[in-house]
């Protein structure tokens, strides 16, 4: 983390920013949403910024920063480079990393009040539609308490493009080549068609809430807001692993991070390590001057971007997200140091 004297500073000109300071807009992932209306509801107390966020989902919020139709967008799933070229004017988009999270297998069967151990190729097994009743036994072999429960399996999924989408299809598709050329790994995928899609994260655990004998996937904090059951996950060591901000941050530890921040940590190695986690990020132009941006606006960006790498740090942990490794807060630096107006350096 950075010094003390840095922080007390950038806090200090952040406070200096004048009450009546333009508006930012931003809008994506879901899989951050908690976190980010604490984010921008103390910014805004902080600074006098105001800033509004759409919960729409990773494929939405790539949409729209392609678009140029938001400030920044959201995303769980890194841009790929075909999308990146996509930009319009060849601007180059920065994935600024916020924080880290899990996504976990959450699930309703009445009866069971057990946390299920879940094998990641039998998970892909359920997610690809192989895997149809509660009761098979791949999934007694581990969980004895399903031998009598005959319930169907009903798979909830994602109806939008979505970031957690893409980390839980990575993971599957990392760990299963019949998931991986089945369904494949996206922000929308190939889903069976048994399927339930419900909008959003908060979507998701509605449908699992609502059906019994269901499956899904969630972000950790909304599996905890919602009081329902998830299940742990056996890792790449073979230790079943229930999610938490200490395997969370040791799959990040694992993995090398590039200087432009694009990574996957799913099915990382080590023995406390969760196998599906994932970084998210907030994407913005490089080059703020397009549309009817102003150097004004420019600089309220990347003022935000530098206190949420800094001092909204501090509020990851309580809302269940990983604060960002040594090594993520100063490439995010680097990269956030990096934009500019036109040919001026902010």
């Amino acid at each position: 983390m950075v010094g003390g004297m840095k922080k007390v500073l950038m806090t200090a000109a952040l406070l200096a920013t004048p009450a009546f300071a333009v508006s930012l807009q931003g809008a994506g992932a879901s899989f951050p949403y908690p976190l980010y209306l604490k984010y921008f509801s103390e910014y805004q107390k902080a600074t006098g910024t105001e800033v509004s966020y759409q919960s729409i989902g990773s494929g939405g919020g790539q949409r729209q920063i392609l678009e140029q139709t938001v400030d920044f967008g959201a995303s769980d799933g890194p841009m790929s480079d075909t999308d990146l070229a996509k930009a319009p004017g060849g601007n180059k988009i920065l994935h600024i990393p916020t924080a880290l999270g899990a996504v976990v297998p959450i699930y309703n069967i009445p009866g069971v009040d057990s946390s299920l151990k879940f094998d990641g190729k039998v998970l892909a097994d359920i997610f690809a539609g192989k895997i149809t009743k509660w009761n098979d036994a791949a999934l007694v072999k581990e969980n004895p308490e399903l031998k009598n429960i005959t319930l169907p399996i009903t798979i909830a999924r994602r109806a939008d493009g979505s970031g957690t989408t893409f980390i839980f299809t990575d993971y599957l598709s990392k760990v299963s080549k019949t998931f991986a050329g089945s369904v494949g790994k996206g922000t929308t995928v190939n889903w069976p068609q048994v399927s339930i899609g419900g909008k959003g994260n908060d979507g998701v655990a509605s449908v699992v809430k609502q059906t019994p004998g269901s499956i899904g996937y969630v972000e950790l904090i909304f599996a905890k807001q919602n009081n329902i059951d998830f299940g742990t996950v056996k890792n790449k060591a073979g230790k079943y692993v229930k999610a938490s901000l200490k395997g969370v941050t040791a799959a990040a530890a694992s993995k090398p991070l590039p200087a432009d921040t694009r990574v996957s940590i799913t099915d990382a190695t080590g023995a406390d390590s969760y196998p599906i986690s994932g970084y998210t990020w907030i994407l913005v132009y490089q080059n703020q001057d397009y549309g009817k941006n102003t150097e004004e606006k420019a600089r309220a960006v990347k003022n935000l971007l530098n206190w949420i790498v800094n001092d909204g740090q501090k509020f990851n942990e309580g809302l269940g997200y990983a604060e960002l490794p040594s090594r993520a807060q100063k490439l995010a630096e680097t990269l956030i140091g990096s934009i500019k107006f036109g040919s001026k350096k902010l």
